[in-house]
């Protein structure tokens, strides 16, 4: 029993041993990974401040540069600790751990497949010049401003209140329109005019109008009036000018201010806008006047009969002579 014990104890010492002397042996090696080691520590540090200025010189989204930064330093150490690995022979560990890194990955991946597609969705849209906010888009059936760009969502605030969370990859993979890009816009009001007008002449006042009308114009783009259609009523017409514009209220008051001027030039000028009823047209521009369809005596008599009887009386007394003489005809507007 004594000696199985020496013998046990013998063979502990000669492993101790082989320890000892392939720590010894490996003295060097583990010096030189740990000088590695702390290198790799306080040069990640540098690294991180030369990664957080390049960032900003592509966006300037605060949570985008922390994000991107930190990922970089994380990469770097990784890499660092693979050299210190295998500066310390340790290859079978190297291989051991990037098996366990793939298949790790690879569940994480597969679980957080949205968040991640996400993440890089709002790291692009950060870096990128198309859409920024306080930009006007309309994008997957919402139109609004961009509140706000998150690494998860875009916000959105349309005009009416209301705030749209939308994905940021549903962002990057469905058409995007920004209105406030390009620094300007298109504005067109639709209008039309009687029959019996001048075109030429009132696409001469239209443009006018709108010269008159104390606005500034985009200079590449000229004032336009295209008549377009032939309606019940009138013959139809789509005034079209460009504004440096960026908000949905410049566009609309651009609307607005447009529409009063074009209205009062065609009042100052006699060019009518007629309203969508039917008329008769007897030739003359415009219609005729009851006092041009009724005879003078009938309409006099009317007027006196209206100080005696009222406007009801007045009614009956224009319907029932207008029968006697034989005048059925309409109400002209």
């Amino acid at each position: 029993m004594l000696d199985q014990f020496q013998d046990s104890l013998n063979k502990l010492w000669d492993k101790l041993g082989a320890w000892f002397d392939t720590i010894v042996l490996a003295l060097p090696n583990i010096i030189l990974a740990s000088i590695v080691l702390a290198a790799s520590i306080f040069l990640s540090r540098y690294f991180k401040k030369i990664a957080v200025k390049g960032l900003r010189k592509t966006t300037h989204n605060q949570t985008v540069t922390t994000v991107i930064s930190n990922v970089a330093v994380a990469a770097f150490m990784i890499l660092a600790l693979f050299i210190v690995l295998n500066i310390l022979n340790l290859s079978d560990a190297v291989t051991a751990l990037l098996g366990t890194a793939g298949v790790v990955g690879l569940a994480v991946g597969l679980a957080l497949q949205d968040p991640m597609i996400n993440l890089f969705s709002g790291v692009l849209m950060s870096v990128r010049d198309y859409y920024t906010i306080g930009d006007l888009v309309e994008t997957n059936g919402y139109f609004g401003t961009i509140k706000k760009i998150t690494l998860r969502s875009t916000i959105i605030g349309q005009p009416d209140g209301q705030v749209v969370i939308i994905p940021n990859k549903d962002i990057l993979q469905n058409p995007l329109k920004n209105f406030s890009h390009p620094g300007k816009r298109r504005i067109e009001i639709s209008c039309g005019v009687s029959y019996g007008d001048d075109l030429k002449q009132a696409k001469e006042i239209a443009i006018k109008a709108m010269k008159d009308s104390g606005m500034e114009f985009s200079n590449e783009h000229p004032i336009e009036v295209y008549f377009n259609e032939f309606g019940d009523s009138s013959i139809n017409f789509k005034l079209r000018f460009w504004k440096n514009i960026i908000k949905q209220s410049d566009y609309l008051a651009a609307q607005d201010q447009a529409i009063i001027a074009l209205k009062t030039a065609f009042d100052q000028n006699n060019i009518s806008i007629p309203f969508p009823i039917r008329t008769l047209d007897f030739g003359v521009p415009g219609g005729l006047s009851i006092h041009e369809v009724y005879p003078p005596e009938i309409v006099q008599r009317s007027v006196n009969g209206s100080k005696h009887n009222g406007s009801m009386n007045n009614k009956n007394s224009m319907g029932s002579q207008a029968r006697k003489n034989g005048a059925h005809r309409p109400a002209i507007n």
